[in-house]
């Protein structure tokens, strides 16, 4: 029996008026990786930063249900949000480096949590970096501006940067989409080799991607979760024929 690490249930989320998720109800497996799939506007991304209440910035926005971590509800009132995010953190789809030099980007989530022994923070730095794959092509550069960096490269150090404050979830929405076959190559492969670590949930467009790093699948149309299983199982025989319609490109 898998281990769950987050729970949504009954989950519905609305933009001022507009109703974006409808009744999500999901279970997300502790170190696998679960892929969000849906044609455009279908309400992934908002699920997704739902889970580390990124929305909450939304002027208008308002939520019923809700999102278990770890038993327990990251909407109740006295709840840190600060340590949500900490525990749940986030890499975007387009790279996202701040203007500081590479060591400093990753530091970065360490000094603002007030870590200040700089031993520790030297050894954590470098611990991300090679988790990241990235610390044997920037090891010797770190402090050369973050911008110096390849659009792979700087998705990488986005990871590394995540990863810094040792987060248990790490949320990626569509972390390749702007990047060539080679880096997108990288970044699965090491979606694979996080999962030891950590739980991954992916946004993406792409289905051979998909089908490739998650071990879950979950379809969303129009704000419902249309489907839900195992990944193997999803893109073999999928239970409904709308998935496999989606899965197989005859729309969407």
């Amino acid at each position: 029996m898998e281990d769950t690490k987050i729970k949504a249930e009954k989950f519905n989320f609305y933009y001022g008026d507009h109703k974006a998720l409808s009744d999500v109800s999901v279970d997300i497996y502790k170190n696998k990786v679960l892929g969000i799939i849906g044609p455009s506007g279908c309400g992934k991304s908002t699920f997704l930063r739902s889970l580390n209440r990124m929305n909450d910035v939304i002027l208008g926005s308002r939520y019923e249900g809700t999102v278990l971590l770890d038993g327990q509800n990251i909407f109740d009132p006295g709840v840190d949000v600060v340590e949500i995010r900490r525990k749940v953190g986030m890499v975007f789809q387009k790279s996202n480096p701040f203007p500081k030099s590479i060591f400093e980007n990753v530091a970065y989530g360490l000094k603002i949590n007030g870590k200040k022994d700089k031993n520790f923070i030297a050894e954590r730095v470098e611990k991300s970096l090679k988790d990241a794959a990235l610390w044997s092509e920037v090891k010797d550069r770190l402090d050369k501006s973050a911008f110096d960096l390849s659009g792979g490269q700087q998705q990488r150090l986005c990871i590394a940067r995540a990863l810094a404050v040792e987060p248990e979830v790490i949320l990626m929405d569509e972390p390749a989409s702007a990047l060539d076959p080679t880096a997108t190559a990288k970044i699965e492969e090491l979606i694979q080799e996080l999962k030891e670590k950590y739980t991954i949930v992916i946004v993406t467009h792409n289905m051979q991607q998909a089908a490739r790093i998650s071990d879950y699948t979950a379809f969303f149309m129009m704000g419902e979760l249309v489907e839900y299983d195992a990944t193997s199982k999803m893109f073999t025989s999928p239970s409904k024929k709308i998935t496999e319609e989606y899965i197989t490109g005859r729309f969407g």
